[in-house]
């Protein structure tokens, strides 16, 4: 952080948040002042904790999944030497204040949002991870194989060069708050085709049934790339996304959701429940538990909402009148612009 230090950033959201204000969604904050803080921290654990380490995982075809999907890390924190990219690392006890008892505390949380290739140069994430082409040019790297079985636990991560990706141009976007809708998405063309990582397959017509078993993959709170499962839909019937139990936190925005049977990419990871609460006594962030039918739920955006990747996608729904003029969604309840930010949210909101 040039400015502010994380502990001074975090005393901020401590006193809006103790005031009663409430983050309504998390929000891109400044990659100037803010670069080294994950984004949108809005997440939430329903029932048993499923997240798992892409290396500990057990199913062979959604660990290959993970080699399609990527970090943002902010361009800065990136010093290219000797053939890697190499980035302070950082723990999410350091960064957010968890308790050392929590399970993640001492792992590397670097990352601010997650993203899943769906061509051989196109990446989609979360609308709000990306807000401008230039933030997109100048301040984005997109990192594959950020996993806590290659790049080490030392005070500096080497990543391999060739892994690291910046953006070329937005080639879809969508934000907005009407209440149908809600949109929020991104398809980025990357500087250059991605070799030797399948271009994920996705939904391309229809919806998802009701109750089906998701799983979903990326970047919780900025941890190294993560798969849990044991989530479902539980609400189906919003056009343009859909509600499940996903234990996802901030810096998932962007993460690919998976239907458990058949593969395919449903959605992406938007929006939830609050992710972490305050242990007054010990001044530090426990993990929200939810059980799997209780709170607000996590949104996903449908991948065919997504005219670049699902053209005949809303075939489907009735048309929304106007759906390109709708007022840009914009929850962040400061007097900051709104491209100033990436957001650390302890309350509720994106991801």
């Amino acid at each position: 952080m040039k400015k502010l230090s994380i502990l001074s950033v975090v005393c901020l959201l401590l006193s809006i948040v103790i005031s009663g204000s409430a983050f309504s969604n998390h929000h891109p904050v400044s990659f100037e002042y803010f670069n080294e803080i994950l984004s949108n921290i809005d997440k939430v654990v329903y029932g048993d904790d499923n997240r798992v380490l892409v290396g500990n995982y057990v199913d062979e075809k959604f660990k290959k999944f993970a080699d399609s999907t990527a970090a943002l890390i902010p361009r800065k924190q990136i010093i290219f030497r000797d053939g890697f990219a190499v980035v302070n690392n950082k723990t999410l006890m350091q960064e957010l204040e968890i308790c050392e008892d929590e399970q993640w505390a001492n792992i590397s949380a670097i990352a601010m949002c997650s993203g899943f290739l769906v061509g051989e140069d196109l990446l989609a994430t979360a609308g709000h991870c990306v807000m401008t082409q230039k933030e997109c040019e100048e301040n984005v790297s997109w990192v594959f194989d950020y996993r806590a079985d290659i790049i080490g636990d030392g005070s500096l991560l080497y990543l391999p060069k060739e892994n690291v990706y910046h953006c070329k141009e937005i080639v879809e976007r969508k934000l907005n708050e009407h209440t149908e809708v809600r949109s929020d998405f991104a398809i980025i063309r990357l500087d250059r085709a991605v070799v030797g990582r399948d271009v994920l397959k996705v939904r391309t017509e229809g919806k998802i049934e009701d109750g089906s078993e998701l799983v979903i993959i990326g970047h919780p709170s900025g941890l190294p790339t993560i798969i849990a499962d044991g989530a479902n839909v539980r609400d189906n019937d919003a056009h343009y996304f859909f509600s499940a139990n996903l234990d996802s936190f901030g810096g998932n925005s962007g993460s690919a959701v998976f239907n458990r049977e058949t593969g395919l990419v449903e959605g992406i990871l938007v929006r939830g429940e609050r992710d972490y609460i305050l242990d007054k006594e010990k001044k530090c962030y426990h993990v929200n538990k939810c059980s799997d039918d209780e709170c607000r739920g996590e949104d996903v955006s449908r991948i065919t909402a997504i005219n670049t990747i699902a053209p005949f996608g809303k075939a489907w729904l009735e048309p929304i009148p106007n759906e390109d003029n709708l007022k840009p969604y914009n929850p962040w309840p400061f007097p900051f612009p709104f491209s100033d930010f990436y957001i650390l949210n302890f309350d509720g909101g994106n991801k």
